[in-house]
């Protein structure tokens, strides 16, 4: 469980979206706060008014040296990390077919091993202090799938099998783990976050390329609110029992109670079959 007295978050990812609005909340609530970001100029205006409860400090979490600096100087300041927020990531829009070797693994080098390895840099604090809350920042995409983000689906049902296993083990060690799957938000995800495959092949036009240009058209007016998610994150964050999945926005608990109920309808129609794949029990 986090420690809720004056806590000590770092957050990744602080530039925009919901790494900076988590941000201004936690500091608004006075408490303290390790803000991070690979351009730290982004930070400044975060940080202002806040000298003894603010750090900003420069962080790709692709890079295994910043990651320990960042961890080192958090701990020299303020003693402590009590939440973790993984939440550097981004989004690549691609037909299965037309992704692009280098950007592909770019992007699980980001979304999947550098939320790894600022996890594995965070946990010997937390495991010392026997408390800490570890938030995940999956997204419903994490669930559920669509056409041209195959490979971003696949670094975030990453993220989801990794923090499920690690829920298990640390919470015997006073660790929560939280996995957030926010459905369409107005963050800079479908606009200048994005990046695409310029690979394109026409076969794909009705199905992946559909949906690049819904992605675009609808960048500036999803129904999520960045504040209103970061709320519900310290809220779950405070709870006595936090989840281990909190939907955000109800895009997102629709499009997850569909994919449940596909997956039932699935189970219970090979329900004979899949038995039978089993050994005959033995008769007695």
């Amino acid at each position: 469980m986090m420690n809720r007295d004056n806590p000590v978050w770092l957050i990744t990812g602080c530039s925009t979206g919901f790494g900076r609005e988590l941000a201004k909340l936690v500091l608004a609530r006075g408490w303290r706060a390790v803000v991070t970001a690979r351009d730290p100029s982004m930070l400044k205006d975060l940080t202002e008014g806040y000298p003894e409860h603010a750090l900003a400090l420069q962080l790709d979490v692709t890079n295994r040296k910043q990651i320990e600096d960042v961890v080192a100087q958090s701990r020299q300041k303020f003693g402590r990390i009590d939440a973790l927020v993984n939440n550097a990531g981004y989004g690549y829009l691609a037909a299965i077919e037309e992704g692009e070797d280098d950007a592909v693994r770019a992007m699980f080098e980001t979304n999947v091993f550098g939320l790894v390895d600022t996890t594995k840099a965070v946990l010997p604090i937390m495991r010392d202090q026997k408390s800490g809350l570890i938030v995940n920042i999956s997204s419903i995409g994490g669930i559920t799938s669509f056409a041209a983000t195959g490979y971003y689906h696949g670094t975030k049902y990453a993220v989801e099998g990794i923090s499920e296993s690690l829920a298990l083990e640390v919470k015997p060690l006073g660790i929560d783990v939280l996995i957030v799957e926010p459905g369409p938000f107005r963050t800079n995800w479908a606009g200048p976050s994005i990046k695409q495959s310029a690979t394109r092949i026409d076969a794909y036009d009705q199905t992946a390329g559909e949906r690049r240009k819904q992605t675009e058209a609808r960048s500036g007016n999803q129904a999520g609110d960045p504040v209103r998610a970061a709320q519900a994150i310290i809220d779950a964050a405070l709870s006595d029992t936090p989840p281990l999945r909190l939907l955000l926005g109800k895009a997102a608990l629709e499009l997850a109670r569909k994919k449940v109920d596909l997956l039932k309808h699935d189970f219970d129609t090979w329900e004979k079959t899949t038995v039978g794949a089993d050994f005959p029990e033995s008769s007695k």
